[in-house]
């Protein structure tokens, strides 16, 4: 049996511990089932972005004439579109493990890995031995358990973005962003989508403020069903049939195609991970301490399948403490400020608190919040309704949360986790007193931090 100094469960983030790890001299060895680089590279945030960029251009030229300009989409080379984002991904993936074959440290495993023994794995038959071990094995698509969603086809995310032919219309199950990002794709490239939420709001964990119009403006668009129970799902001719309840009303809804986009289930089922004693939640992650340990020595979790955050700037943050702890340099992660951003349009993006979750820890705070019409770039776009909020302290002056939706949202958020990590007591008057360029699309952030009444 081989033995290494450590195994690495995945290659997403965990490749970055793994060749840290190899860097400072560890024998170490890297198991991968699927394609290198992890859900980001292959099925998530990158080739996403790829096909939602094309969407993004669309709704240019269908918004051209408010504007002044005559131009229409004539025609949409589908195939094209997710070929771009497939081929890139697919070359990025091969790329990464002709190099760790290459190098020899990491040795790469594919297969899927199965504990033995707390330190034993089993990869296709080969039992290695890890004298530490990280696993960050991810998740998955969480499939619901809807009568008859087992006989019919349908798509995960995964499946969504490797598509050729472009449906005339689909139905959504679900309204989170996976869900959003991927109806404004599909929707604004010409399919007739119909969203079912369970929620009463699409994107219910952003502010209530937030929520409300994101759903607002998309039930002006396309068909958003909230407050529904997906009840069944059959075949219908050539497509599908769900019929969904409200209260003591059903509705079926049929269409060409079906997306499933309910949530995330954590890998760790299939690892075996009962061999090893490390303890998991009710819901399934593993349970880490701050500094990502499990409760066996010498064994971290990172990323999706620990279930704190679900983004890969968040899993690239744990891998780099992760590989120190893994050094002997242990330190608690330190997530301040934690961002993320959905893709869809409006385009959101967040940092911190939003105003029902300061509410329910009971915080003294004041609101700021600015519209982006009443900036001069914010009317040059001719958008309406977007704008950035600010939940701040009442007594430190600590930003507590920014929220904002609109055009941009992802890069304008940025200028404010910088004033964040500068210092949290000054983060607010660093936004108000920084000259920003005029007319900029970042005065809106300046304006609302402004507005904070303080």
């Amino acid at each position: 049996m081989k033995t290494f100094d450590l195994i690495v469960i995945g290659s997403g983030a965990g490749l970055n511990v793994a060749a840290g790890a190899a860097e400072e001299g560890l024998k170490v060895a890297i198991i991968e089932e699927s394609a290198m680089g992890g859900t980001c590279l292959n099925r998530g945030c990158i080739p996403s972005k790829i096909v939602i960029h094309s969407a993004e251009v669309a709704e240019t030229i269908h918004r051209a004439s408010e504007f002044g300009l005559s131009a229409s989409l004539n025609k949409v080379n589908f195939k094209q579109v997710t070929d771009r984002a497939s081929h890139t991904v697919d070359e990025d993936s091969h790329a990464i493990e002709k190099n760790v074959r290459a190098d020899q440290n990491p040795v790469l495993f594919k297969g899927r890995a199965k504990f033995v023994d707390k330190y034993v794995i089993e990869v296709n038959g080969e039992r290695i031995k890890g004298k530490k071990i990280v696993i960050a094995a991810g998740a998955r698509p969480s499939i619901p358990p809807i009568a008859g969603l087992d006989k019919v086809p349908y798509m995960t995310s995964t499946e969504a973005l490797r598509q050729t032919v472009l449906p005339k219309s689909m139905i959504i199950i679900g309204g989170g962003y996976i869900a959003v990002e991927l109806g404004f794709f599909y929707a604004e490239l010409g399919t007739k989508i119909t969203i079912l939420q369970r929620n009463e709001l699409l994107i219910p964990r952003e502010d209530k403020e937030v929520a409300n119009l994101m759903t607002k403006l998309w039930r002006k668009k396309y068909t958003v069903l909230t407050a529904v129970d997906v009840v069944k799902v059959e075949k219908q001719g050539k497509g599908v049939a769900v019929t969904a309840k409200a209260g003591n009303s059903t509705k079926k809804i049929t269409a060409e195609k079906l997306l499933v986009a309910t949530g995330v289930k954590p890998n760790g089922d299939t690892l075996q991970l009962q061999k090893t004693g490390v303890k998991i939640n009710d819901k399934g992650f593993i349970s880490v301490n701050k500094s990502m340990e499990t409760n066996v020595k010498n064994i971290w979790a990172l990323g999706d399948i620990a279930g704190i955050y679900f983004f890969r700037h968040s899993a690239n943050l744990e891998a780099e403490y992760v590989l120190n702890n893994v050094l002997e340099k242990k330190k608690a992660v330190d997530y301040y400020p934690m961002p993320h951003s959905i893709f869809t349009s409006p385009q959101i993006a967040g940092v911190g608190l939003t105003e029902q979750e300061a509410k329910e820890q009971n915080k003294k705070y004041v609101v700021g919040k600015e519209y982006y019409k009443n900036t001069g770039k914010g009317f040059a776009l001719a958008e309406k309704d977007g704008f950035v909020k600010f939940i701040v302290d009442k007594k430190s002056k600590e930003i507590l949360g920014c929220h904002i939706i609109g055009p941009e949202a992802s890069v304008l958020l940025h200028e404010v986790l910088i004033a964040m990590k500068a210092g949290r007591s000054k983060a607010l008057d660093l936004l108000r007193d920084t000259v920003h360029v005029h007319p900029s699309l970042n005065e809106v952030v300046q304006r609302a931090a402004l507005n904070v009444p303080l």
